[in-house]
């Protein structure tokens, strides 16, 4: 496959080059970094400006939607049901290139376009910009592996439908904001609250005197207390997810991929309200592949996991357990990020059978390449985010506390790096991101523009660690 030499100042992503019909596609880059899709020859595109011996398209959503149409590769697919699946959000849409790197030789199903309504609203992007950027991610490195479009953390169904509109495939919803603080209340506000359930008769009869046999687990009873709680905990929850899930497939004509999180809550997801929770999402005909109940122990935002390890095994073994039986739905790990010590773990108990959330992650790596090139800005990065710590925070589970980060003006230029690594400083970065990106955003992608290979190159070390200590990874990374 040939095509003409670029004007001066322009360069070929010799991986994007495709044929198709009489017209040849690729993905040029211009000196000061803007990328555009270049098509020479008969382009099936309406419109673009003339450019060599072809015509020139900037990267917009639309643009990217027209190119999926003719690339049936870049279209959004389903996660296929024999393969692990991994998250990989990406919160500036420039680290698409470097998730494929990492996930090139693996058996995972990645999930290249991942973001919320929570992050989009951060950082100024749409569902659509978020997609676009993972499309024309993987049309620059010739990446026909397939890849889905997570619409992640859904509160609200009129946002589902809009992702679904787009071509989404795969929808997080978020029900936490229904999910009622039990653990707080006494005995008699536990009673009225349940007595006021609609379901309140039928669960006594459904749940109460009965074993439920869960395969390698032996059997589960609900007692009085445990079913009460269960009920008044998550009913309202699984109510919002059965809506949501009613609102896309009255919408959509395909299937899609669905999955419930629990794990934005303030305690762990008991065994007991594992099953009831998927037992009653079965009951409301609620299809999900994957269920996100809230572990035990720390899941702090990029960050290593704390807790009593051998806790965490017998509940993983436990809910485990109780997928397999119901229905061999996956379990996911959100909050997935930099969880190293859970990964093996969660491979071989799950025997694969698992998704995997990770976003801010790769936001840290990028920040990682401009503490090493150029000490200022990041010293006005930390800075900023330092400053917005105390709002920033706000709806996330964190431990960070900024005193214990040393004062910037003694910590040498060489020694920066190390504060994207630790434990505070890491925490601090991460959810800084709407503040930076809002304030020093162009900056920003202007400097990962010019340093574009070690972008990559770091993110695909970083999120190679992640794959293989999940077990999927070969040992080429």
């Amino acid at each position: 496959m040939t095509i003409y030499d670029l004007p001066a100042g322009w360069r070929i992503y010799e991986h994007s080059l495709q044929k198709k019909g009489g017209a040849v596609f690729c993905l040029v880059k211009r000196s000061d970094g803007e990328k555009a899709l270049y098509v020479q020859g008969e382009s099936p595109f309406s419109g673009g400006e003339p450019f060599a011996d072809g015509n020139l398209y900037w990267l917009t959503p639309q643009t990217a939607f027209d190119l999926a149409q003719v690339f049936s590769w870049l279209a959004p697919q389903r996660i296929p049901a024999e393969r692990p699946s991994f998250g990989f959000g990406d919160r500036l849409g420039l680290a698409t290139p470097g998730h494929i790197r990492a996930v090139r030789g693996t058996s995972v199903f990645p999930i290249f376009a991942q973001q919320s309504v929570r992050e989009n609203s951060r950082t100024g992007r749409t569902f659509a910009e978020v997609l676009a950027s993972a499309i024309f991610g993987a049309f620059q490195e010739g990446y026909n592996g397939g890849f889905g479009a997570d619409a992640d953390h859904l509160k609200r169904v009129e946002d589902a439908l809009e992702a679904a509109e787009i071509g989404y495939t795969f929808f997080t919803c978020d029900p936490s904001e229904h999910v009622v603080g039990v653990e707080k209340m006494g005995d008699e506000e536990l009673q009225q609250s349940f007595s006021g359930l609609d379901w309140a008769d039928e669960w006594r009869q459904e749940y109460l005197n009965r074993p439920f046999p869960i395969t390698k687990l032996g059997e589960l009873r609900f007692s009085e207390d445990t079913l009460l709680r269960a009920a008044v905990k998550y009913s309202a929850a699984v109510e919002f997810a059965g809506k949501m899930y009613r609102g896309l497939t009255e919408r959509l004509s395909q299937r899609f991929d669905y999955e419930v999180s629990v794990d934005e809550t303030d305690f762990p997801t008991s065994p007991l309200e594992h099953l009831f929770v998927a037992r009653e999402l079965r009951r409301q005909e609620v299809e999900f592949v994957s269920l996100a109940p809230r572990f035990v122990g720390a899941m702090e935002k990029g960050v290593d996991w704390r807790g009593d390890l051998h806790q965490f095994k017998r509940e993983l073994h436990a809910h485990v357990a109780i997928a397999r039986s119901l229905g061999s739905y996956r379990l996911s790990l959100h909050s997935g990020s930099d969880k190293f010590t859970l990964y093996p773990l969660l491979h071989a108990q799950t025997h694969g059978c698992w998704h995997v959330k990770t976003a801010g992650t790769s936001y840290l790596v990028a920040l990682e390449v401009i503490a090493r090139n150029d000490p200022s800005f990041f010293r006005k990065i930390m800075q900023l985010s330092l400053s917005a710590f105390a709002s920033d925070k706000q709806s996330y589970h964190i431990s960070a506390n900024p005193a214990r980060i040393p004062p910037l003006d003694t910590v040498s230029d060489d020694e920066l790096a190390q504060l994207v690594a630790k434990h505070d400083s890491r925490q601090v970065l991460h959810v800084g991101f709407g503040s930076v990106l809002s304030e020093l955003g162009d900056r920003l992608n202007e400097f990962l523009a010019f340093h574009e290979q070690e972008h990559y190159e770091g993110l695909t070390q970083h999120l190679g660690r992640h794959l293989q200590g999940l077990e999927v990874k070969n040992e080429r990374v």
